[in-house]
């Protein structure tokens, strides 16, 4: 996955009843757009690393 600042994220519910996370992504350490990636959460404003799984896609504006 290769991403940069400001690339919407997607992390899908995995289990029944999981709902999905979408978020804002406002960090990318690496030069080649590679994880782990600064994330702010759409639902409760937190901000955190993700280090995205097969569950996770982006939403990209390229």
């Amino acid at each position: 996955m290769k991403a940069k600042v400001g690339d919407t994220i997607v992390v899908e519910g995995t289990r029944v009843g999981d709902h999905r996370r979408i978020g804002v992504i406002t960090a990318v350490p690496h030069e080649d757009g590679s994880p782990p990636y600064t994330v702010r959460w759409e639902d409760d404003q937190h901000e955190g690393i993700l280090y995205p799984g097969p569950d996770t896609h982006l939403k990209t504006d390229r």
